[in-house]
């Protein structure tokens, strides 16, 4: 059986009377956009969350470039945030004509390097966009300290980080706004495309409904501000409702995923993920890291397991971002991380067997090296 980092079969099998339930229920309600299913997903994902609101989008690049834009960050602005993380974390902020800053990451944990921000800050910087990454959450007070300081606002990148606690603190409650993705492979994965952006401020909240809405309120043919169609649909709705009531059991099952590596690989060279202090990790992806990562890769393909890299390419070195005018070495934490780590399998059905397989593949594949 080839093993993968990520499949939703075994879960789908498990659940499967509850998802078809829900594609039933909304199928048989008369109403097939934003609906009962849409309505009930943002107050429940807002209470889980202890926010005031949630408005819920297409998909996670959205939530951020939405987010962004109800905050009243636009064209000439500058948006701090790290190279590290997937590119549409950054295309989300050149699409509002923002400019994204890279700050560099820590070498022990790969997050946000806070005491980097400040000296990044100009008079053209609007927003600090921390990226909450593979399940744990950046160093939040200094942040704070800073968008105090001068006047900036906070907005989280939570994609990868549903549940996840710093200092008690969920992910998505401790800026002004937050997005989260609901692609499949998420901690809360729907099955096709998703996202919500969370807040308790009135005003932005206002906003992040309008601008989903081709910028119109309510009733169509009012516009106000003209946007696009950004609405999360009914169906996906209905399922992240009922997916969001095992959220928690998710976690607890990624977390013993996660110790069982621990348990099979910490006495190797290879560096597992550490814990940031404060945080509780749900481990949406398994990051380790070896200088051999290249040949570790190739050699378990043998095994019939076959690898992802979170992220291959930092955004900074992308043609995409050529423009940017960072050069290489500019932010060489993240450069050595694009060419050492590499994932493990992670999922909450993810069999012991195949845990199992893995630890002994890459324990037969290091002691070859």
């Amino acid at each position: 059986m080839t093993t993968r980092v990520w499949d939703y079969l075994l879960e789908y099998e498990k659940e499967r009377a509850d998802i078809l339930e829900a594609v039933e229920k909304v199928f048989q309600s008369g109403q097939l956009v934003l609906g009962e299913s849409v309505r009930g997903f943002e107050e429940e994902f807002a209470a889980y969350h202890g926010v005031s609101h949630c408005v819920g989008v297409d998909n996670g690049t959205n939530a951020i470039k939405l987010g962004l834009q109800a905050l009243g960050v636009g064209p000439g602005d500058e948006v701090i945030t790290v190279s590290n993380t997937a590119a549409p974390t950054v295309v989300a902020i050149d699409a509002i004509g923002a400019t994204p800053v890279f700050v560099d990451v820590r070498d022990e944990d790969f997050l946000m390097d806070t005491t980097k921000v400040e000296a990044a800050i100009t008079d053209r910087t609007k927003c600090l966009l921390p990226v909450h990454l593979y399940g744990q959450c950046v160093e939040m007070a200094p942040l704070e300290e800073i968008a105090a300081r001068h006047g900036l606002k906070i907005f989280e990148d939570c994609a990868q980080a549903h549940g996840a606690r710093h200092h008690g603190r969920l992910a998505g409650t401790m800026g002004n706004a937050a997005a989260f993705s609901f692609y499949p492979t998420k901690v809360l994965g729907a099955y096709g495309d998703g996202g919500a952006t969370v807040t308790s401020e009135e005003a932005v909240d206002r906003k992040l409904r309008r601008l989903r809405f081709y910028g119109m309120d309510d009733v169509y043919y009012t516009l106000e501000t003209p946007a696009h169609n950004s609405r999360l649909d009914e169906v996906h709705a209905e399922i992240l409702r009922r997916k969001l009531t095992r959220l928690d059991t998710y976690v607890a099952d990624r977390r013993a995923v996660a110790e069982r590596y621990a348990d099979g690989l910490g006495d190797t060279d290879l560096v597992l993920p550490r814990l940031a202090e404060g945080n509780d990790h749900v481990y949406y992806v398994y990051v380790v890291r070896h200088p051999e990562r290249d040949r570790i890769l190739e050699a378990l393909k043998a095994h019939d397991i076959h690898l992802n890299i979170s992220y291959p390419w930092p955004v900074h070195t992308m043609t995409g971002f050529s423009h940017l005018g960072y050069e290489t070495g500019s932010l060489p934490v993240t450069e050595s991380l694009a060419k050492e780590i590499f994932s493990l399998p992670m999922y909450p059905s993810l069999p012991v067997g195949l845990q199992d397989k893995v630890i002994s593949a890459v324990r037969d594949v290091l002691s070859s090296l």
